[in-house]
């Protein structure tokens, strides 16, 4: 069993925009290679909006060199970007946007949740891409919830979701650009659950909703994010009541990580060319 490193309830939250009150459960800032090939978990947790007459959200920003993954739990999310791609994902779809070489989008609550109002639950995982992709096209996948193998584990009512990656025998649909395992798990109270990884990958889990045991002793409620060290070859779970947990786990990119921003490169000169670029109208233009 890996060697629990972490474990932390988040309960401060900020807000992005006007639309979405986030709790970072990790970032990049506090130690990039032990997260790596991730950047940064936003979890906005259950959050009752009421009726407006315009949508909330952020306005449109730039993004280079990783990829920015927006999971929908409750509520709807509508996004648009400068390769001409958009549209709106509800509840059990995924958004995942490859800035590359550089993209600019918004996202908004969607013009049908904003009217009603309503409980929003997402989350937002920023994805590093290795240097030989930080200058690949900029590029869009709508991934809808009936497109995403699910199964029970065995002997078990608890069951897995595979969004990115492969996990016994089941291989989610997006395209991912290093090995990764992005995966819901919904938990069923009492079960115990081990889950296996490679010994050199890191190793995230999330706790969204409900209340865990995590390696046989330390728990785990409501925005809760726990961390391993690389020293074994799997972990465990056990649901103390019916619980959503997200699993983000992958091989390190062993690279640079220099981050100014909406910016993830490997140099500083990176970064300043980056900034030139989008100044210059490099990064392309939302449609009318």
């Amino acid at each position: 069993m890996r060697t629990l490193r972490n474990i932390n309830t988040v309960t401060e939250a900020h807000w992005v925009g006007n639309g979405f009150p986030v709790s970072t459960m990790f970032s990049y800032e506090q130690g990039a290679q032990a997260v790596s090939p991730f950047l940064l978990l936003d979890y906005a947790g259950p959050v009752e909006f009421g009726p407006a007459q315009s949508a909330r959200g952020v306005g449109e920003h730039p993004h280079r060199g990783f990829e920015t993954v927006t999971l929908v739990y409750r509520g709807e999310v509508a996004h648009r970007d400068s390769t001409g791609k958009g549209g709106v994902i509800g509840p059990g779809d995924v958004q995942w946007m490859t800035a590359g070489a550089g993209i600019m989008h918004e996202e908004f609550h969607s013009d049908a949740f904003a009217a009603s109002g309503g409980v929003l639950e997402m989350v937002q995982l920023w994805v590093n891409l290795p240097a030989e992709h930080k200058m690949m096209p900029p590029g869009y996948q709508s991934l809808t919830a009936d497109m995403f193998p699910t199964a029970n584990f065995t002997d078990a009512a608890s069951s897995f979701r595979v969004i990115a990656g492969e996990f016994q025998g089941l291989t989610g649909p997006a395209r991912i650009m290093s090995p990764m395992l992005v995966m819901d798990l919904a938990l069923v109270a009492g079960e115990r659950i081990e889950l296996p990884f490679a010994k050199d990958w890191n190793v995230m889990l999330t706790v969204l909703t409900g209340t865990v045991q995590v390696n046989d002793g330390h728990l785990g409620r409501d925005a809760t994010i726990a961390t391993f060290e690389n020293d074994g070859e799997y972990i465990v779970v056990e649901a103390n009541n019916d619980a959503r947990v997200l699993i983000t786990a992958g091989a390190p990119i062993r690279e640079p990580v220099v981050g100014y921003g909406p910016f993830v490169m490997n140099t500083e000169e990176e970064i300043v060319t980056a900034i030139e670029d989008l100044k210059s109208g490099g990064f392309g233009e939302l449609p009318a």
